[in-house]
């Protein structure tokens, strides 16, 4: 679920949004428990396509903005749930252990936002994993699995840093959602180390992106990572800064920025894996 890009369909709809949401506020609070009660973990990219196919609109009320994050979560949810259940993909032990921990962290998303919106909870749509087959074997191969995951999982993190503008102007929302981009970064980081431990392909991983598509999995995922070979920071060449060894390599420079993900971007990379 993605903080930043809820708040900004809210503030689309109700532009005085912003100066409105005081402590006192019922839905704020809810999303500051949120955190507390079910120890958020990292949640990929937002889906406003498949929102919008889910009401035929965009919302325009708290409710519709709790659906939005629900429909998301029903996605992650069911991804680390069918991953964790395939006979024969995820070997036991450490693996399981941390895939089950991220099922769970959605599947405690999904619940409890249900539980807030009571009857209005939108149903569960249908999701593609295999993206219309580029990925036919995400259930039955553990390194697409895992490819896979690394993808939605970079997405999130870019996709909470192309939307964090909005939120400047509000100090408890900006701190809730920081709290929970952090976690979605530790999330990615940890599924990077868990395919470099694999070997073979994935074994460069590093826990940090670099370049402009580090994933080993091809192009398709490109749009992921479109961008992070910027070198350039507020005006400057980090190749140009003088490091250990000399200048700064072209790696050091990506690996050391992270770089934000446009929301029209965002949701191109959502399509693929929405069904109906």
């Amino acid at each position: 679920m993605n903080l930043f890009d809820i708040f900004d369909q809210v503030t689309q709809v109700d532009p005085e949004f912003n100066e409105r949401v005081s402590p006192r506020r019922a839905a704020i609070r809810n999303m500051m428990s949120f955190g507390k009660k079910v120890g958020i973990a990292a949640m990929p990219f937002v889906l406003n396509d498949l929102f919008k196919r889910a009401y035929g609109q965009t919302p325009t009320d708290v409710n519709g903005v709790l659906n939005y994050a629900l429909t998301l979560e029903y996605l992650e949810a069911e991804y680390y749930t069918l991953g964790a259940a395939a006979s024969n993909l995820v070997p036991t032990g450490k693996p399981m252990g941390a895939i089950t921990t991220i099922r769970d962290h959605e599947v405690a998303h999904v619940n409890f936002l249900k539980q807030v919106l009571g009857s209005n909870a939108v149903s569960k749509p249908t999701f593609d994993f295999t993206a219309g087959g580029t990925f036919a074997n995400v259930f039955s191969n553990y390194d697409t699995f895992l490819a896979l995951a690394q993808a939605f999982e970079d997405t999130g993190v870019r996709a909470y840093k192309g939307q964090a503008g909005i939120l400047k102007g509000n100090k408890v929302v900006l701190t809730a959602a920081l709290q929970i981009h952090s976690v979605e970064a530790r999330h990615a980081s940890h599924i990077r180390q868990m395919r470099r431990a694999r070997g073979g392909a994935a074994s460069m991983q590093k826990p940090w992106i670099t370049g402009a598509n580090d994933s080993g999995i091809g192009a398709v995922v490109d749009a992921v990572y479109a961008g992070e070979d910027n070198k350039l920071q507020a005006g400057v060449d980090i190749t140009g800064l003088n490091g250990v060894m000399g200048k700064l390599s072209l790696d050091a420079a990506t690996q050391s920025f992270d770089e934000p993900l446009a929301a029209t971007a965002v949701l191109d990379i959502a399509k693929l894996f929405i069904k109906s």
